[in-house]
C-alpha cells in the first residue's frame, strides 16, 4: 500500500473535526453522524478529507484520481483513523486492524482500528474476527472484498 513511511504531523488535539455536512469523498454519507467510526486524511496545505471508516480511507488511498483530482499521495500529511476502545484518533499508518468481526461500522463489515497488537489480539477473540492487518497491508482490493463479506 501507498504512503507506508513518515509520520503524522499535526497533534490529534489540533486535528479539523468534520462538519455537520461533510461527506465521505467515496460513499457520499455524512461522515459527523459517525463519529466512533471518523478516519482522516489532511494534506500539507491545511485541507481535510473525512471518512466514515478506515474501509473508505482505505479505498480512496488506493485511488486518489478518482476520489481526490488534483490531489497526490505525496501531498499528504498525516492520516489518522478513531481507535475502536478509546475513540481517539491514532496514526492510521500504526494502528492494526481486524477484519470480519462481529462488530460493523456504518458500511457493514469494516476494518476496525486499534492502537497495539495486544488490543487486536483482544479484540479479534472476543468479536469472532478473521484476521488482524497492518496498514501496509490494506488495499483497495481487500476493502472491496469486505463489502461482499469475503475476509481472506
Amino acid at each position: 500500500m501507498l504512503l507506508s513511511g513518515g509520520a503524522s504531523a499535526a497533534p490529534t488535539d489540533k486535528l479539523p473535526k468534520p462538519g455537520d455536512r461533510d461527506l465521505c469523498p467515496v460513499c457520499g454519507m455524512l461522515v459527523a453522524k459517525y463519529p466512533n467510526w471518523i478516519a482522516i486524511v489532511v494534506y500539507r496545505d491545511g485541507h481535510a478529507h473525512f471518512f466514515d471508516g478506515a474501509k473508505d480511507l482505505f479505498k480512496y488511498l488506493g485511488n486518489l484520481p478518482r476520489y481526490a483530482p488534483g490531489h497526490k499521495a505525496a501531498d499528504i500529511a498525516g492520516i489518522w483513523v478513531t481507535e475502536f476502545y478509546g475513540l481517539t484518533r491514532i496514526d492510521a499508518r500504526q494502528a492494526f486492524y481486524v477484519i470480519g468481526s462481529d462488530t460493523l461500522g456504518p458500511m457493514g463489515h469494516e476494518f476496525v482500528p486499534l492502537a497495539n497488537r495486544t488490543d487486536a489480539e483482544d479484540f479479534l477473540k472476543d468479536h469472532k474476527g478473521k484476521r488482524i492487518v497492518s496498514f501496509a497491508q490494506t488495499t483497495p482490493e481487500l476493502a472491496a472484498r469486505l463489502d461482499k463479506g469475503s475476509f481472506d
